[in-house]
């Protein structure tokens, strides 16, 4: 019952009948990944499709000279490798974990057969699919018409709604990232991310607490992010 009520979580299962709901949880795999572990890499075989139940995994992809680019950033109650879905090659991108996470693991015919016997369920996925496309599109828009201040202070103010709590009038960033994966997320390079950083902070914006992220003026990340 309690993968059941994780599976409930994901909103294109609310199509399922309770009986509907059982079968399918006997198909899926809980597994635990550690902070900084690998879900899959480029060239694994692409025949599984991975729910997240909690924390938090990125989508990355590599350039030839190594250089990465973050391209999303699964949160619980998400779906992703749903590219087996509609292709059956080899993995193109990296999954990993960016704290300890656990995932409930479907094989892509045990998916597909679900799909196959409920339009609606289908329907959900194929949204969610379109929508990821949108939101790389709108990623090559920013790199080509936004300057790095504004992708990241952009970047901050989607951290601060997705990942963001207040203590003692401040908001913190509870997902730690590195100014390499700040960079990522931002297509810059980690110097100037770095550099770029640091004039938030001594703008008064933001500030550190260790390897977390403080928000202090949400207003002025708002006017960084247009100007």
């Amino acid at each position: 019952m309690d993968k059941i009520w994780h599976l409930k979580r994901f909103n294109f299962f609310t199509c399922l009948s309770q009986s509907e709901m059982l079968e399918f949880s006997r198909h899926a795999i809980e597994k635990r990944f550690k902070k900084k572990e690998m879900i899959f890499i480029p060239g694994e075989k692409g025949d599984k499709v991975y729910l997240l139940k909690s924390g938090v995994v990125k989508i990355s992809k590599y350039s030839d000279n190594g250089k990465e680019i973050i391209l999303a950033m699964v949160n619980p109650g998400e779906i992703f490798g749903e590219m087996a879905l509609i292709d059956k090659g080899p993995r193109e991108n990296v999954a990993e974990a960016l704290m300890d996470s656990y995932v409930c693991i479907v094989d892509r015919e045990n998916f597909m057969r679900y799909l196959t016997r409920n339009p609606e369920m289908s329907m959900h996925i194929t949204k969610i699919i379109g929508l990821k496309f949108k939101r790389l599109g709108q990623k090559v828009e920013d790199l080509v018409f936004r300057n790095v201040y504004q992708r990241l202070a952009g970047l901050l103010l989607h951290l601060v709604d997705a990942y963001g709590y207040d203590k003692n009038g401040k908001t913190y960033i509870y997902v730690k990232l590195t100014h390499y994966d700040f960079a990522s997320l931002v297509g810059s390079t980690r110097e100037t991310t770095t550099a770029t950083l640091n004039d938030f902070k001594r703008e008064g914006l933001i500030d550190f607490d260790g390897r977390r992220l403080v928000v202090l003026d949400r207003n002025g990340l708002e006017k960084r992010a247009v100007n």
